[in-house]
């Protein structure tokens, strides 16, 4: 496994506006929250975290949540000081930084742009404003015109929005709409989630007393392969299952977990992954903040056997369209090999037709990839290697 000091950074930023309906991220309404306590419990986390796994150069830093742009424009430069006073940022350094649309005026973009945010991700969902509050959100679409404006104006060219398909009521029309405009705005990436019901979410008390009028199997499948042909025809690179990119413009940070590289993961909740450890921070605001004003504050943290990180090689890394190669694979497991380790497992997808071999160059072995036809069954996939290799599980 790769032992390095982690190249990328994920810091949570846990407050909303609200909680939509679906969401099941470690997340609290804004009001009547300890800001201020929080950032002084994270600016501690980020040096007890420097002095027991020092940094060499960060490439990528994310600022998820919640919703970071919840923050005003005093606290915002106050984090991001934090953030380079702790850790040496690279000069090509990607700083995304996530944001729900109305929440960016002027004075708070100045503020990111001075504290070295280069990147938005703005939490669109839709272009259609009844769909808009049926799912809980609180913006409309005037204000993501109006974000995308005020970003711009202040200098942000790396801009994305996330969209979402299979939502209660909507049809493959009404996305196909949502990705007109969306690719009106001319912005140089694009996430595009399917919905999931998850657990201890409003959707969820819904879907189980059969209130929540999701889209027929088959509508769903079309909207993603709609919005495919879609951004594949406006000359998007399809770099990941659920995004798309022009040239240069891949998400780096993400990249980093799709290829099980190690990271940094700051804040109530987060995780992180480095040394061949895993850990998961605790969870709620004020115990979060109790436990990192003495210490690093961990909810767990579990030592990750080569078996499982060549399971976990394989799940992230075919969900680009590229795949895993077998380079990458004895790079980080030296000796090793996907066809040796996963033989099992290959096979009878490759027979399927889920998965296909690509070829190598002056004799370096290829690798694997989802297939078209595997693309839309890419979870069915992945979930084969789940507990593939448990037979070498320790105690």
């Amino acid at each position: 496994m790769l032992n390095h000091a982690p190249n990328a950074l994920y810091i949570h930023i846990p407050f909303c506006t609200n909680k939509c309906f679906y969401c099941d991220f470690n997340s609290y309404v804004l009001k009547g929250q300890p800001v201020d306590d929080y950032l002084t419990a994270l600016e501690h986390e980020m040096e007890l975290t420097a002095a027991l796994l020092p940094p060499q150069e960060i490439r990528t830093v994310f600022v998820g949540g919640g919703t970071p742009t919840v923050l005003n424009p005093v606290q915002m430069e106050r984090f991001l000081s934090s953030v380079k006073r702790h850790f040496p940022l690279s000069s090509d350094v990607e700083f995304s930084m996530e944001a729900n649309p109305g929440t960016t005026d002027p004075d708070k973009l100045a503020a990111m742009r001075a504290g070295g945010v280069n990147r938005i991700s703005f939490g669109v969902q839709s272009f259609d404003n009844g769909l808009l509050e049926r799912i809980g959100r609180i913006h409309n679409v005037d204000d993501v015109y109006r974000s995308i404006e005020n970003a711009r104006a202040a200098g942000f060219d790396n801009l994305s929005i996330d969209l979402m398909f299979g939502l209660p009521g909507q049809t493959v029309a009404m996305l196909s709409d949502s990705v007109d405009r969306a690719l009106a705005l001319a912005l140089p990436h694009y996430s595009l989630y399917g919905l999931k019901v998850e657990e201890n979410t409003l959707f969820h008390a819904m879907y189980e007393r059969n209130e929540l009028p999701l889209p027929p199997e088959d509508d769903e499948l079309a909207m993603y392969l709609l919005l495919i042909a879609k951004l594949k025809g406006a000359g998007f690179h399809h770099y990941e299952i659920s995004n798309f990119a022009k040239p240069g413009f891949e998400s780096r940070h993400n990249t980093t977990y799709w290829r099980n590289e190690p990271y940094y993961g700051l804040g109530a909740g987060a995780h992180g992954y480095a040394r061949s450890e895993r850990h998961m921070n605790i969870k709620g605001v004020q115990p979060y903040i109790d436990a990192a004003s003495i210490r690093l504050p961990r909810l767990e943290t579990n030592q990750v056997h080569d078996y499982e990180a060549m399971e976990d090689f394989m799940m992230v890394g075919l969900r680009l369209m590229k795949g895993v190669s077998e380079a990458d694979f004895a790079a980080q497991f030296p000796g090793g090999s996907i066809e040796a380790e996963f033989g099992a497992q290959l096979r009878p997808l490759l027979a399927s037709g889920l998965l296909e071999r690509t070829g190598g160059a002056s004799g370096i072995p290829g690798g694997f990839r989802l297939s078209e036809k595997g693309l839309p069954l890419g979870n069915e996939v992945f979930a084969a290697f789940i507990g593939a290799k448990d037979e070498l599980a320790v105690d």
